[in-house]
């Protein structure tokens, strides 16, 4: 029997995902002999089940109606009011009613896996030796394991970031045992998720551009080290870092530093701002992991203004989010140079702004969607065609352009079609969460130490392309205020600022007062931007997620998050 085995099968799983291409569609119903005996089939479909749970804000619609977590931060507010994204800040978020689908789809997938890696002495390619294909079906199939490790440390990292302690659990448990299980501390959960990437990560394919018959989606060297960073920086942050250990920021940075020196090796640059998020991107160099999605307009219409056919509003940027962006002549921000209510007619207050505003935020007057079945001059005053009263409309004065395909015609009887990539790791978020851990550690800005990069030179790295030209960073005074902003507007809609805020422990500080604009035609017919501050409900316990109630009751060992 021509079994196939594999080294280091005790050890666990790395690498991250390059350009999501993979049709990741779960199937169910499977039966183990189907699954080992015909593993052309059955093997694959439950690698791409593993893949098809990672969790994308496109694919999901985790948080009701097309709503982003963006939504539940400062960055913005849904549209709709009924959706369920408002629990996160309006007192409906409860361990009985938890909203998310961390916990059962992470543990689900995590089974999974261990499902396979106990079982892979079953699996016999031996009828297929003779197949022209053979050779490739081998390779697949070797780095599978290292893929399925890998993907279960995202899921480990998923769980770890959202409820803090969890059960850290390596192999297939009886139900009798599932629901026994206790609370591991996160430092040992993120410990193993560390050593487990370390372990893996020399197993995985820099990419699979010579490997023929793989998918573009799989998992890969640079993008386990680069989730590595991220679990490091998670790690060393205030939420958990509760020791003040600066040496967990020095761990961060150097793994950040891993692959800012390898990206060109790696085959990673960065991209034009505009071109993340274009129509059909797949293969952009500045993608490390990215989540595909089959064609479709569902997202357009969620968030394209009510007014254009088919559109529902969807995420509308604050003016918190504008306030962030700076001017490119002197870095001054938009709340530092029109702190109150704004005549936008006389004052050309968007003029000048950071490129990435035009591209992240749709503001009045802009004519949006491109597609010239549709594209209008966009109204969001009081009584405007695209404003309130009129049901639906943008409650913060903006609508959104990031991720959204103006090209895409929603009108009844010509729709088009895209595809969208949910960026879940991208070259730019490890230059910030260098910058982060490099201060953080140092404590200046401007040092270099023995990486050869201070965290303003990296910050200057974005701030210096060719789309973007916006002033350096300099000197020490007020960086971290700068890099919060800084993170802010470049990783916008991303689902990072959720978290962030979190790791930071600064989510009274961001999320409990909020500001939106009021947009008014005073009588000489002048636009007036009248600033609003909305206050949601913010509390401590909501740093880390209530473990649903429904697991508490079939596992007396876990023990509920504090306050929940």
């Amino acid at each position: 029997m021509n079994k196939i085995t594999y080294a280091l099968l005790g050890m666990a799983a790395v690498a991250f995902v390059g350009c999501a291409d993979l049709d990741y569609n779960e199937a169910s119903n499977r039966d183990e002999d189907w699954t080992y005996n015909s593993p052309l089939n059955g093997v694959k479909a439950l690698v791409y089940d593993v893949y098809a749970q990672m969790p994308s804000e496109f694919k999901d619609d985790s948080y009701g109606n097309g709503a982003l977590i963006a939504s539940a931060t400062d960055e913005s507010e849904f549209a709709l009011s009924f959706s369920p994204i408002h629990k996160y800040f309006n007192g409906g978020w409860t361990p009985s009613n938890p909203f998310s689908t961390t916990w059962d789809r992470s543990y689900r997938a995590i089974t999974q896996v261990h499902m396979y890696l106990e079982r892979i002495h079953k699996i016999d390619l031996s009828d297929y030796k003779y197949d022209p294909d053979y050779q490739t079906m081998v390779q697949q199939f070797e780095i599978f394991p290292y893929e399925l490790r890998f993907l279960r440390t995202y899921f480990y990292f998923e769980l770890v970031r959202a409820y803090g302690d969890v059960p850290l659990v390596t192999t297939t448990l009886t139900n009798e045992q599932a629901n026994s299980v206790e609370r591991t501390p996160a430092k040992d959960v993120f410990k193993f998720i560390i050593n487990e990437l370390d372990a893996v990560a020399e197993y995985l394919p820099v990419s699979y551009n010579d490997i023929p018959g793989q998918e573009i989606g799989r998992a890969t060297r640079g993008a386990a080290l680069a989730l590595k960073a991220r679990v490091l920086l998670y790690q060393a942050s205030p939420l958990f870092n509760t020791d003040n250990n600066k040496e967990l920021w020095k761990e961060a940075a150097a793994a950040s530093k891993v692959i800012i020196d390898n990206a060109q090796r790696w085959g990673y640059k960065l991209s034009e701002y505009a071109k993340l998020w274009g129509h059909d991107t797949f293969t952009n160099s500045e993608f490390i992991f990215v989540l595909g999605t089959q064609a479709s307009n569902t997202f357009e219409q969620y968030n394209y203004p009510v007014g254009v056919e088919n559109g529902n509003s969807g995420n509308c940027p604050t003016q918190a989010l504008v306030d962030a962006y700076e001017y490119q002549a002197d870095g001054k921000t938009f709340k530092e140079k029109h702190p109150g209510d704004v005549d936008v007619t006389t004052e050309n207050p968007y003029d000048g702004l950071d490129p990435r505003f035009e591209l992240t935020v749709v503001k009045n007057g802009d004519l949006w969607p491109s597609n010239t079945t549709q594209q209008i001059a966009i109204e969001t005053y009081q009584s405007g065609f695209n404003g309130a009263p009129k049901y639906g409309a943008t409650p913060t004065g903006y609508y959104l352009k990031k991720f959204v395909d103006g090209n895409c015609v929603t009108t009844a009887n010509n729709q088009t079609t895209t595809r969208h990539n949910w960026i879940v790791m991208r070259l730019a978020e490890v230059y910030l969460n260098y910058a982060e851990a490099m201060y953080n550690y140092y404590g200046n800005a401007d040092e270099q130490g023995d990486f050869g990069m201070s965290a303003n030179e990296a910050i200057n790295v974005l701030r210096n392309r060719p789309d973007i030209m916006m002033p350096e960073f300099q000197g020490n005074n007020g960086f971290e205020e700068r890099y919060i902003r800084e993170r802010m507007v470049e990783l916008a809609f991303e689902g990072q600022r959720f978290w962030d805020v979190r790791r930071w422990k600064k989510g009274a500080e961001f999320f409990k007062n909020v500001d939106v604009a009021d947009f008014k035609l005073n009588g000489n017919g002048n636009l007036i931007l009248n600033r609003v501050t909305k206050t949601r409900q913010w509390d401590e316990k909501y740093n880390l997620y209530p473990i649903p109630q429904s697991e508490i009751q079939k596992n007396g060992n876990l023990k509920q998050n504090p306050n929940w």
